[in-house]
């Protein structure tokens, strides 16, 4: 059975490409590149995955990020933070390493702004082009093929991967130079944390007022009140599920990457510093892997 949800594809013409980091998100997002008719090579930590993916999709894996991206006119890459980007990067193991003149790096980390300016600089010194790639929508996004991605970079980088980028996303977009992509992810948590710790906050309170909240959340959905966290994770948290989704551990780090950069822009966010606090609080309480729906938790 496919690890992805059948997606119809815009023509593109077929690409060499290499996808480094097979993880939950690109597992997937190598998949529909595959299922476009893009030439894909895939790099893995696990080269057991690698070998799995392989087997799925009829592409073909390497030992190395360097030998997965020679002959590559694009390299994505989806992988846990600044140190994993540049561990896959740099080095004479490195993709920079391994990549011809002219080609290009797409990276889908959730990373900081400051280490998509490293990697620009670096890979333009080599002749090479970095686009700064973040994405939102989740597991289910990858899956389904269907990712927001926040660009930064160079316009004619951007205009060069679109089209194949467009296997798995559901809307690439060029926000500003490199950088821009990283620092509107940060905006994204920003809102998912404070919608999530409101909607936490409310469906606590209607259960504690003797309310069915199933049905309350249905009638508020159709008002002011509707956000895609509460139309998806609303009757979830009531229900006390929480074993699937975006994991605590990884909203922490994302929150830890925009308080890091809160503190060079001066921008001041009290309500995110004290909503990362209560996700320590479920970190505290084991929920470490549970979906970020579970700030509920502190509040039952």
């Amino acid at each position: 059975m496919s690890n992805i949800a059948e997606k119809t594809y815009e023509p593109s013409p077929s690409k060499k490409v290499a996808f480094i980091g097979l993880g939950v998100m690109g597992y997937p997002m190598a998949g529909h590149l595959a299922r476009a008719g893009h030439s894909v090579t895939v790099y893995n930590r696990s080269s057991a995955k690698a070998a799995a993916w392989a087997a799925e999709f009829g592409g073909a894996h390497k030992p190395t990020p360097r030998e997965a991206a020679q002959g590559a006119e694009i390299v994505f890459a989806c992988v846990g933070n600044d140190d994993d980007l540049r561990s896959i990067t740099l080095g004479a193991d490195g993709a920079f390493a391994g990549m011809g003149k002219g080609a290009i790096f797409v990276d889908h980390t959730t990373a900081s702004a400051d280490v998509a300016r490293e990697l620009y600089q670096t890979a333009k010194a080599l002749g090479l082009a970095f686009v700064d790639a973040p994405v939102s929508g989740g597991q289910a996004g990858a899956v389904n093929g269907m990712l927001t991605v926040m660009c930064g970079g160079d316009a004619a980088a951007f205009d060069a991967v679109k089209p194949a980028a467009m296997a798995f996303s559901r809307a690439f977009t060029l926000l500003g130079e490199t950088g821009a992509g990283q620092l509107t992810k940060m905006v994204n948590q920003i809102c998912i944390a404070g919608l999530v710790q409101g909607l936490s906050e409310a469906i606590a309170f209607g259960q504690k007022a003797g309310l069915d909240m199933n049905q309350v959340l249905d009638v508020i959905g159709k008002g002011a009140a509707q956000s895609w966290q509460l139309d998806n994770r609303g009757k979830t948290m009531v229900a006390d599920k929480f074993d699937f989704g975006f994991a605590v551990d990884w909203m922490r780090k994302d929150l830890g990457l925009v308080l890091d950069e809160a503190k060079r822009n001066g921008a001041r966010l009290p309500v995110t510093a004290l909503v990362d606090q209560f996700y320590a609080d479920v970190q505290a309480l084991g929920g470490h892997r549970l979906d970020t729906s579970s700030l509920i938790k502190r509040l039952r």
